[in-house]
Parts: structure tokens; sequence; C-alpha cells
């Protein structure tokens, strides 16, 4: 490999690396954050065939946005919401994308919060 090949190739990895590094430091906006909140009550429920006692807390919390897999020129935010059912803790996470002043839900995801 040639001088000239190896920092042609260098000078790519590099804008790679700078590119990734631009895409995991932005962060979630706060506009979804009362959906975020009504839909993280209906993904409990369901979740806990309905049990009267499930509950969310709010606010939700923005994390830093995702890429979208599908077009990596988009973004989604990314709102964490806890909610509880009795003596269970639940993480939710759902990931918005913003078309103009309204929020398209795009994923959503529940976790146990538990210790096995």
């Amino acid at each position: 490999m040639t001088r000239t090949h190896r920092a042609l190739a260098a000078a790519v990895l590099l804008a790679g690396l700078a590119g990734h590094a631009s895409a995991a430091t932005k962060p979630s906006s706060h506009a979804c954050a009362a959906d975020a909140l009504i839909q993280a009550q209906k993904l409990l429920a369901f979740h806990t065939d309905d049990d009267e006692r499930a509950r969310v807390s709010g606010p939700a919390k923005p994390l830093p946005s995702i890429v979208n897999p599908a077009n990596a020129k988009q973004r989604f935010d990314v709102l964490e919401v806890w909610g509880y059912v009795y003596k269970g803790q639940y993480r939710m996470r759902l990931e918005y994308y913003r078309l103009g002043n309204d929020c398209v839900l795009m994923g959503q995801e529940i976790l146990e919060h538990a210790s096995l």
C-alpha cells in the first residue's frame, strides 16, 4: 500500500468516526413529553393486562436522540418514563419522529426494573 493510499484510508476512517461522534450527542426535545406520558400509560396497561394499579410518573425525561435505522438523515427523539404496578417498577422508552408540530410514535420499549 502506498503512502497516498494509507493517507486516504486514514482520512476516510477519521471522517467516519467524526460522523458517528456527532450522531451520538444530539439531545432529544421536550416537544413530545406530554404525548409520551399518555402513550406510556397505554403501554403499561397493555403490558399488565389493564391492572388498575398501573400508574406512570412524570415528567418524561429526554435522552440522547437516535438515528432512524431506515434513513440516517433522520433522528428519533427518545423519552423515558417510569411506571409502577404494586411493587413493580417499569422503565419505558418511547421514540418519536417530529413532523412539524406533530409527534409520530415510531417505537416503544418496556423493561421491568428488577434484580433477579
